[in-house]
């Protein structure tokens, strides 16, 4: 995080902000779709240059074997889907993965371990590892789970920029999906990032089965942090097969993908500030829908054929949209 971020975020967090409620954000999702659309379109240029998109790639590091029961996560040792369990990946290989994303136009790269938290001989290596994204000029993200005590400094003195702790989704329909770990469990590992002096990656899911109000209520649940999120990535659900929303719903959407759009723009007008990203589930969207989303106000991207165990659009997929869209990497 550049110093003036970082100034920016000091002066927010001295100054007390107006917190959105849940009936707030839920008028905005009842706007009127083109209305919607036109107010997070003002908030996104009053705040961010027009037609930049920035390019964050993301890396399993360690995939498979989590001991938790998201029921969207393949990655469950409790479930059974195509996903293989393998071990932390060594340092050389993220470094060489690392190059190939900066070379391809990346300015983040984001490195994801299937844990429920870092024990200390986990969180060696991946102080390596960010040691080495950093030498390269990149941005450095980490999303390792839930942290303890001490742990995030010793990632801001490897030189993290970022970390991932999603909220998934608001806090009533939290235990449809998850129950191995509460809310408050997600809440306090943020809260020792912020202290730490690390900038957040925080956001969700959405197409879970969760009502348009749970939606403005996990909206709500971000936009209330202090200060909010610099990140935000929102995730449409994908189903893959062994998990238990993909046996709830059959492959068939639970979202319409205007609603996503809805979700995209809100997210945007109440997080002025944060960087709004498209995350996974973009391939399943399509383009035009996606084209809505920078619309709405999204202005990041996974970018790279993978994320973690589920597919993306390929590097020249991506960049021949964004020329069609006539947009630019920031």
């Amino acid at each position: 995080m550049t110093i003036a971020a970082q100034a920016g975020v000091a002066a927010s967090r001295a100054q007390p902000r107006a917190r959105w409620t849940v009936d707030a954000v839920a008028a905005l999702f009842d706007l009127p779709f083109p209305e919607l659309l036109w107010r997070a379109q003002g908030v996104h240029r009053d705040h961010h240059p027009p037609g930049r998109v920035q390019l964050a790639t993301l890396l399993s590091i360690k995939t498979g074997g989590c001991p938790e029961d998201c029921g969207y996560c393949p990655q469950a040792a409790r479930y059974h889907t195509a996903v293989e369990e393998s071990e932390l990946l060594d340092a050389g290989a993220v470094r060489a993965a690392a190059q190939a994303a900066k070379a391809a136009g990346a300015t983040r790269f984001c490195m994801g371990a299937a844990w429920r938290g870092p024990k200390q001989r986990d969180l060696e290596p991946v102080l390596a590892m960010v040691r080495e994204v950093k030498a390269l000029g990149l941005e450095a993200c980490c999303t390792l789970g839930m942290l303890k005590e001490g742990q995030a400094e010793q990632l801001k003195q490897a030189g993290l920029d970022y970390y991932n702790h999603n909220l998934d989704t608001a806090p009533e329909f939290y235990g449809e999906v998850v129950t191995t770990r509460d809310y408050q469990d997600r809440l306090a590992t943020l809260e020792r990032v912020r202290d730490a002096g690390i900038a957040v990656c925080c956001g969700g899911i959405v197409g879970m089965g969760e009502s348009r109000r749970q939606r403005a209520a996990l909206i709500a649940q971000l936009a209330n942090l202090d200060p909010p999120p610099e990140s935000v990535p929102i995730n449409h659900l994908v189903q893959v097969e062994g998990t238990p929303l993909a046996e709830r719903f059959g492959g068939a959407s639970a979202l319409d993908p205007l609603e996503f759009v809805r979700t995209v723009a809100v997210a945007r007008i109440t997080m002025p500030a944060s960087t709004v990203r498209l995350s996974a589930g973009r391939r399943e969207l399509g383009e035009a829908v996606q084209a809505l989303c920078f619309t709405a106000g999204a202005n990041s991207i996974f970018y790279g054929d993978r994320l973690l165990t589920t597919g993306n659009p390929d590097v020249a997929a991506d960049q021949a949209l964004l020329a069609r869209l006539g947009l630019s990497p920031a």
